[in-house]
């Protein structure tokens, strides 16, 4: 198994991507990790550890898509970027699949551009982790696709399924439509018709409103991605809003030190479902092959599970699995 690794991905390359990269091949003995990026800027950041030389392969791309660039022109320009030469690796056969912390505009323009899709799908589609008070649940669309239809709906809905059956390990996924309402005749004529078309399939549960999330009332809640991105980020603001609150009352209450950490630990435990570390990445189901998306702010634990993501993609088929549901 190879996994390629944007080296130069994220707000901490290289050193989060390279210890990301050593702590997988540590965890997993049959792993080798291919680092994309500035070749001498990879083999400094490599002197500073120990680790198998024999598993961790270096390819260099001297070109480095910033966080703000626009994806489709920078695509376009930086072709010897490491997005760009680590996906071509995998469309290739040199790699099994592609990780990045970088520009997800610029990841998913490349990997429709370069991978293309899967035998049968309409569209891809970004299946982001959202917490519940049952552990994390997948939300999708999550950006790509600002509209949908109801085909793409349909489809949207099988790949999250399989993918939480997966990966997520959630035996028989239930699906719901996030909504202004529960009832079947809620909403815009098009989520009407999305409605029309999921609801004589099993894992249906029908209309969700949005205070339906975090209790966990599905596993996957179906959106368009205008919606999905902005219940995303909305929810990737609780915790650091959560604990300037909390915080500040510390402050006006005037706690003890001892008050304060005993607050501390609970509250790091209640929020740590909100964690992305423990599931590192974001994948783009449906195109033809892994790419999976991580936080521009990945921790080197957050990369490794991202790595982690990827490998049990491949080895569970998630893609062989999507294609035989669509035909």
């Amino acid at each position: 198994m190879i996994v390629a690794l944007d080296a130069a991905g994220g707000d901490y390359y290289p050193q989060n991507p390279v210890k990301g990269a050593l702590q997988a091949i540590e965890e997993n003995s049959k792993l080798t990790v291919l680092l994309v990026g500035p070749e001498e800027m990879i083999k400094e950041e490599l002197a500073n550890h120990d680790y198998d030389e024999k598993r961790v392969l270096i390819q260099h791309a001297p070109e480095i898509i910033g966080m703000e660039e626009s994806p489709s022109q920078a695509v376009k320009t930086k072709r010897q970027s490491s997005i760009v030469v680590g996906l071509g690796l995998h469309k290739a056969g040199k790699c099994d699949a592609f990780v990045s912390a970088g520009n997800t505009g610029a990841l998913l323009a490349a990997s429709m551009f370069i991978l293309g899709k899967l035998e049968g799908v309409l569209r891809p589609t970004i299946a982001a982790y959202y917490p519940t008070i049952k552990g994390f649940r997948l939300l999708v669309d999550a950006g790509a696709n600002l509209d949908i239809k109801p085909d793409t709906a349909l489809q949207f809905a099988k790949m999250a399924q399989i993918y939480s059956e997966q990966i997520l390990n959630i035996e028989q996924p239930k699906v719901g439509l996030l909504n202004v309402g529960e009832e079947e005749g809620k909403g815009t004529e098009e989520l009407k018709e999305i409605y029309s078309v999921l609801k004589n399939e099993d894992y249906f549960v029908g209309n969700l409103e949005g205070k339906d999330i975090l209790p966990g009332k599905a596993d996957v809640f179906l959106c368009d991605g205008l919606v999905g991105n902005i219940v995303l980020k909305f929810g990737e603001s609780i915790p650091e809003i959560l604990q300037q609150m909390i915080g500040a009352a510390v402050k006006k209450m005037k706690l003890s030190e001892e008050e304060t950490k005993n607050l501390q630990k609970v509250l790091h435990t209640a929020l740590s479902p909100f964690n992305y570390e423990n599931v590192g990445g974001i994948p783009f189901l449906g195109v033809n092959g892994v790419s999976i998306v991580g936080h521009g702010g990945s921790s080197p634990l957050a990369i490794k599970n991202m790595i982690k993501s990827a490998v049990q993609t491949v080895e569970n088929d998630v893609n062989g699995k999507i294609v035989a549901s669509l035909n």
